[in-house]
């Protein structure tokens, strides 16, 4: 198992699935499924700070997350998880700690059943798996970050970057799994690296930590 966490813009989601092929181990991005539940109360009408109806949708949805599409209750998502509306509510609905009780039994479930694999999200190595093999946080800085997420989506940097940085205060300091660092994982900062300076990077300290 290999955990690999941080902010918004770090690249978590791309390097993992290269890291993933690397290897040939399965993936996981576990953001796409709060992002699938914050679709899902959008779609039906649920105020994402309904803290009880957002719970029963995380509780009872009919969830798949793979490499190349996400559905929820038999709706293809893959797109609108993307969305300024999604992006903009998908805080409010991450820091739920019951949304955040069913989608770690989905998480835990999903690496149980692939024997391991690469995850990637904001409580990896903290919450959901803590005895990972090995545990990376990514980050970069937040300009950086919000010229990556630039070029991907459009948009302007400076906006952007205060955006982030909103993000990363709203994940950091909400009271259920916050995002940090475990311990013992090993920091990288993205932010003068290329991905595949990075994937090299991860896979070396994986050979180290599993030979």
């Amino acid at each position: 198992m290999i955990a690999i966490d941080g902010p918004a813009g770090a690249g978590k989601s791309t390097i993992a699935r290269l890291l993933a092929d690397r290897l040939g181990l399965e993936y996981l991005d576990t953001g796409a499924m709060y992002r699938a539940i914050t679709s899902e109360a959008l779609h039906t009408g649920v105020a994402v700070d309904s803290t009880e109806l957002v719970a029963r949708i995380a509780e009872t949805a009919v969830l798949r997350v793979d490499r190349d599409s996400v559905v929820v209750n038999g709706r293809d998502v893959t797109s609108d998880i993307r969305s300024s509306a999604v992006t903009a509510a998908v805080s409010a609905v991450a820091a739920n700690p019951a949304v955040r009780a069913a989608m770690g039994s989905h998480q835990r479930r999903w690496g149980l059943e692939h024997g391991g694999g690469v995850l990637e999200g904001r409580d990896i190595g903290t919450v959901i798996f803590p005895d990972a093999a090995l545990k990376v946080f990514l980050t970069a800085s937040p300009r950086v970050r919000a010229q990556r997420r630039v070029a991907e989506v459009g948009g302007d940097v400076a906006q952007m970057e205060a955006s982030i940085a909103e993000r990363d205060h709203r994940d950091s300091s909400r009271e259920t799994s916050p995002l940090a660092e475990a311990d013992d994982s090993v920091v990288i900062d993205t932010s003068d690296m290329t991905l595949d300076e990075v994937v090299e990077l991860i896979a070396s300290l994986f050979a180290e930590r599993t030979t």
